[in-house]
């Protein structure tokens, strides 16, 4: 048995001024996009498509832009709508934690197409670049969830050697912290594992040759919203509904359309890339 090591979610004290680690998983995520974007544009099939360094740095802003404002509006509208919407004040309290992923991903989609018409690129193209970078700031994200203390697990087999007893706190930290009943599964590591970590090196290794427009999109689409729909089964849910007698949960209703899109879009990426053959 073990238990959630609870460590203070304020890293840095400089004055006046608090460093959140949940704010510092963010920068690592970004700072992982911008390396893995430089190793990105050696490979031989991504530098015949002319990207350069610039282009990695002006997506950034972009991006960054796209998955704050994103993930927080997706977690105000898709899980806390009721609480947001009697503490509105508290959507501007992105350091406590609670960013929805599906809403980052949506608002990355919407920033990548305008930085798409900015810069004169097909927005399949950038798609494709940009996948690959997205898996491993996702993980650093659920890391700073496990350090933040947020989505506790579901109860666990007291057999289960990894299973953990779970605080039921929020900020700020309180010196004798009440614990959930049970012991819980570590959920914010299973998604960092298995939704970041897993994803990035299955699309990482799909990703190096050259493939059809949009098929690396879609790849990440697919494998992320597989995986999510699995972790999910370990996570305790914001809110589930009950589907011809199975409970389907929040991530798993909103992973759904993921992957159903995501296996659309490869038909259509190999389907198209027959038809160019086909007329050579």
């Amino acid at each position: 048995m073990l238990t959630h090591p609870m460590p203070d979610p304020i890293a840095l004290h400089l004055g006046p001024v608090s460093i959140h680690w949940y704010g510092l998983m963010y920068v690592l995520a970004f700072a992982m996009f911008i390396i893995l974007g430089r190793v990105r544009i050696k490979q031989a099939h991504v530098a015949a498509q002319g990207w350069k360094n610039d282009d990695l740095d002006d997506m950034l802003f972009y991006g960054m832009l796209g998955v704050v404002l994103g993930g927080r509006l997706g977690e105000v509208f898709f899980y806390q709508p009721a609480h947001f919407m009697a503490h509105p004040i508290d959507i501007f309290k992105i350091w406590q934690g609670g960013m929805s992923f599906h809403g980052g991903f949506l608002g990355v989609l919407v920033a990548m197409a305008l930085w798409a018409r900015k810069a004169k690129r097909n927005l399949l193209d950038v798609y494709d670049f940009i996948a690959p970078l997205v898996p491993l700031g996702y993980a650093a994200g659920r890391m700073g969830n496990f350090i933040n203390a947020e989505l506790p697990g579901r109860v666990a087999d007291a057999t289960l050697p990894w299973a953990m007893r779970w605080p039921d706190i929020r900020f700020p930290l309180h010196p004798d912290p009440v614990f959930l009943d049970g012991l819980r599964h570590p959920s914010p590591l299973y998604q960092m594992l298995v939704d970041g970590l897993l994803v990035f090196a299955l699309l990482w290794l799909f990703s190096r040759t050259s493939r059809p427009r949009l098929a690396v999109g879609a790849m990440f689409t697919l494998l992320y919203g597989c995986a999510r729909f699995f972790t999910e089964y370990f996570r305790v849910p914001d809110w589930q509904v009950t589907v011809a007698g199975l409970p389907i949960t929040s991530g798993q209703m909103l992973s759904l359309p993921m992957i159903i899109g995501a296996l659309a879009m490869l038909w259509w990426a190999y389907s198209m890339q027959a038809r160019q053959a086909a007329q050579v």
